[in-house]
């Protein structure tokens, strides 16, 4: 699984303690919704008008939020916590008005927050699944010039809205179709957990009991305090950087010479809200990596310049120390890649087995089999009611060959590079692709469409072949293939999610497909504001360098034109950190959770090698904050940490938007603070006041 999309375990505790006491299956949650005369709206009532409106400005929000993480380093948490959140408060808050007037037609029901979530999540999910940070910005020239190979006019296509939005349009929806006709076999015959739509489900739900509404005002209150000090700090820290490594983002907190090898607290409220989500593991695996690469890796191999590279090339060539720090990385991260790639089609292939050898299905139609098992309560009125609005296999079928067809047509007239045939072979092992994704991500809640984005990255790349403009074919069919496979497991969570709450199969498609559609135009129109708002877009060691978009187009160059870009001994140190980071998830494995937890994640620690250390720093301070809250008083701890981490995150997320429309302005900040030594101090001074 790429970490970018790794969830936390504490979405799951606080879904299930967020309201005072855990969902234990002797109680039945559907007979206390019975008892309070809950009758669940039509499909129809459940996709409202305020529902919409609501989730169009979250999806705004929130693809500026994932778009600056995507564009920084990378790592986007779970954000289904404050999705249902504010969803929650913004229409309650509606119908509390309406109602004070005595104009309230419908009341605010769990399925319709269920609806805003899902819409939410699908519309910024595309800022993540569209490349802008990856595959797609990889094929600009800003990143072909980073790199010394395949930088001609063949193997370049820069960002455009146009080509940008009509692309997504005819690739995001087919993963949709992929799976709809096997949600009954993955939610009710196989019984799939999906723990992130579990998790967010029991968040739900909880926020539609008297004492559920009751904390969630109070996590409201809590998000809006801190998403106003991050969005104010965002502010004043603006005002310190009028020029290149000013303000409080290039402070040397343990010293210049840490500065010089990334090793500092820049002092931004996103990445310790992003620490306290993430669970512990990944923080200190982040760490280790960071001092790893950075603080023994880096030194060393700058160490044989001009033995091992030219002393003449610069910093950001691939040639020289850039090289190592960007190829080991991406042995790295191919590695476990493979490793969980190779684990999970395992474990499904297994799964499968075990379902149909043991027949484990649950007989919902067939009354007279004798294998009926006894199901509780809640299982009963959620498939029940699950199985009642049926989305026609006969429309899903048709559906994908529709835009299959749509898609092979149009595709290629966007990327020549990528002809029909390539497109055809993809969708026609898409579904095989997509189903596995969906059903791995339901026993692990792993998703692993970076995993297959990669791995078509390599096989159309090197089928086109370099004389025909592989690189851009491979980075292509990458965002064809992540965009399949990402919807489809993120539709089956949502499908999941509906079930425990009775909203319906088809407000859910619906949901996801509407807000597929708005991520399809959002997603680029904030990425577009990103990348002509900042001149140095793109660059390395600028604000938004995204990393991942240099790491997508040098794998996509490696499965072209082989190791020949790769500088001397760097191909044995990517075998040496590719080997270790498939023993590392092996040992893993073969220790058990008790041990395990004390072992980094070579994925985690894959991602500073290239980046820095300086962020990795933020999320260990958001770690510690949470460890120290939680020692203090856990409970309160448990119910506010995700929401205080939200506004954390949403704060000096939405900040970059008054501060990319104050440069397409051309305003620029007065004051530039920056940090010098003291013999660079005394030359500067010398200089400004000649004796």
């Amino acid at each position: 699984m790429e970490l970018e999309k790794q969830r936390s375990k504490k979405d799951d505790d606080l879904a299930t303690n967020g309201s005072g006491g855990t969902e234990e299956e002797e109680v039945s949650v559907e007979r206390i919704f019975e008892a309070s005369h809950e009758v669940p709206p039509s499909w129809q009532h459940q996709l409202t008008f305020r529902a919409l409106i609501v989730s169009f400005i979250l999806a705004i929000l929130f693809t500026f939020v994932v778009m600056k993480l995507n564009l920084t380093t990378g790592i986007i948490p779970s954000l289904n916590i404050s999705a249902g959140l504010l969803g929650f408060f913004f229409v309650k808050t509606w119908t509390k008005i309406l109602n004070k007037a005595g104009v309230l037609k419908q009341p605010f029901t769990r399925q319709e927050n269920t609806v805003i979530q899902t819409c939410v999540v699908a519309s910024s999910g595309i800022a993540f699944s569209g490349g802008f940070g990856s595959y797609l910005f990889g094929m600009s020239d800003v990143v072909a010039k980073q790199s010394a190979e395949a930088n001609t006019a063949m193997n370049i296509k820069n960002p455009h809205l146009g080509w940008m939005i009509g692309f997504l349009f005819v690739v995001s929806f087919l993963g949709l179709f992929s799976v709809v006709p096997l949600r009954k076999i993955m939610i009710v015959d196989f019984k799939l957990t999906y723990p992130s739509g579990t998790a967010t489900a029991h968040l739900i739900n909880s926020f539609h009991t008297p004492q559920g509404a009751k904390l969630a005002k109070k996590q409201v209150r809590a998000l809006g305090k801190f998403f106003s000090f991050s969005f104010l700090w965002g502010f004043f820290q603006w005002f310190f950087t009028s020029g290149d490594d000013c303000g409080f983002a290039n402070f040397p907190t343990f010293g210049l010479k840490a500065y010089e090898n990334k090793f500092y607290f820049d002092f931004s409220a996103t990445y310790v809200g992003v620490g306290m989500i993430c669970p512990y593991l990944i923080n200190v695996s982040l760490l280790i990596g960071s001092i790893l690469s950075w603080g023994v890796m880096w030194p060393l191999i700058g160490n044989q310049k001009g033995n091992w590279y030219s002393a003449e090339l610069k910093p950001s060539s691939l040639h020289g120390l850039q090289g190592y720090k960007v190829f080991i990385a991406i042995a790295m991260i191919l590695g476990d890649g493979l490793y969980n790639f190779i684990k999970v089609l395992g474990r499904t292939i297994f799964g499968l087995y075990k379902q149909f050898k043991n027949k484990d299905v649950l007989p919902v139609n067939d009354r007279s089999s004798p294998n009926i098992v006894k199901i509780s309560y809640d299982d009963k009125r959620r498939t029940e009611l699950f199985l009642k609005d049926r989305i026609p296999s006969w429309f899903a079928v048709t559906g994908y060959l529709v835009l299959a067809i749509v898609s092979i047509v149009t595709v290629p007239h966007i990327f020549h590079q990528l002809k029909w045939y390539h497109i055809l072979t993809m969708y026609i092992v898409a579904p095989v692709l997509a189903f596995c994704n969906a059903y791995g991500c339901g026993l692990t809640d792993w998703s692993l469409a970076s995993t297959y984005g990669k791995l078509a990255i390599f096989t159309i790349g090197a089928w086109a072949g370099a004389a025909n403009g592989g690189v851009l074919a491979g980075l292509a069919a990458c965002g064809v293939m992540m965009n399949i496979v990402s919807t489809a497991s993120d539709l089956m969570q949502d499908f999941k999610t509906g079930y425990m709450t009775l909203a319906s199969p088809r407000s859910m498609f619906l949901s996801q497909a509407i807000g597929t559609a708005m991520g399809c135009v959002i997603s680029p129109c904030v990425f577009w504001l990103f990348y002509k708002a900042f001149p140095d877009f793109g660059q390395v060691g600028t604000a938004y360098p995204a990393p991942y978009a240099l790491v997508y187009r040098n794998m996509s160059i490696l499965g072209v034109e082989g190791f020949s870009a790769l500088p001397k001994h760097c191909l044995m140190l990517c075998y040496i950190f590719f080997a270790a980071a498939v023993i590392v998830n092996g040992v893993r494995d073969a220790v058990g959770p008790k041990w395990a937890r004390f072992i980094p994640l070579p994925m985690a620690m894959a991602i500073p090698f290239y980046i820095g250390g300086y962020f990795t720093i933020d999320m260990c301070v958001g770690s510690l904050i949470l460890f120290i809250w939680r020692k203090l008083n856990k409970p309160k701890a448990d119910a506010y940490s995700s929401a205080v981490a939200s506004g954390l995150i949403c704060g000096e997320g939405i900040w970059t938007l008054p501060s990319s429309i104050l440069a397409l302005a051309g305003v620029k900040p007065p004051i530039c603070m920056k940090f010098l030594s003291s013999s660079t101090n005394m030359k500067v001074d010398s200089f400004l006041s000649p004796s």
